[in-house]
């Protein structure tokens, strides 16, 4: 029997996996936050001081990544890394690292990995698009600049991290126009993709937005 698999897409700060995490646990689904996969191959070529002309290397510690989710925790090659993989400088370089094709082969083939023995809640920017086209349930989460940089400043605080809204306006920005002009796996709806705007909306309104639709109360 097919696993279920729930796609959630959108830009940074539109709640993507906030409410990934919740609606999985509600479905008693598989979360998968393939951000953290990505932010955790940034912190890691970060700590080894790798340059980006270094391909090889890249994919070595790519490929030997030993990832797992666990609630809201996240370990990579053994060691709780939730907190540092949030840090502002793996965020400002995450989307470059994202870029990378080859990292995002080898990435896209651990996430389907992890979907072939789960039913799956996943959040990202190409997984009903790249990752899972043909998944059962797609959304495409969007919301307001300004709100979205006042919850990523929430997630911040949550983990320690202080900064000026206009920096992570700022940031946000840039980060939108690299992640949908990028070349490989750009940032896009997909055609059959149920759009939200999450703008006015706690995350509890999404989850249960989420949770009628996939469980087909909101027929």
């Amino acid at each position: 029997m097919d696993k279920i698999i729930v796609a959630i897409d959108g830009p940074s700060g539109t709640g993507k996996s906030t409410s990934a995490r919740i609606l999985a646990d509600k479905l008693n689904y598989l979360y998968i936050d393939s951000g953290a996969m990505y932010r955790a191959i940034t912190f890691e070529l970060q700590k080894r001081n790798l340059k980006s002309n270094d391909l090889k290397s890249i994919i070595d510690v790519t490929k030997s990544a030993n990832m797992k989710f666990d609630g809201e925790e996240f370990f990579l090659n053994g060691k709780n890394v939730t907190k540092e993989i949030r840090s502002l400088e793996v965020t400002n370089n995450v989307s470059k690292v994202s870029a990378v094709k080859e990292i995002r082969k080898i990435l896209v083939d651990k996430q389907r990995e992890f979907a072939k023995e789960n039913n799956v809640v996943m959040d990202g920017r190409d997984i009903g698009t790249v990752v899972f086209p043909d998944a059962k349930f797609k959304f495409y989460l969007v919301c307001d600049l300004k709100v979205r940089a006042a919850r990523r400043r929430q997630d911040f605080m949550d983990h320690g991290f202080k900064f000026p809204i206009e920096k992570i306006m700022a940031e946000l920005k840039k980060r939108d126009k690299i992640d949908s002009t990028r070349k490989e796996s750009p940032l896009r709806k997909a055609k059959d993709a149920i759009e939200v705007d999450t703008t006015n909306m706690i995350i509890e309104e999404q989850v249960n937005y989420l949770f009628r639709i996939v469980s087909g109360l909101d027929l």
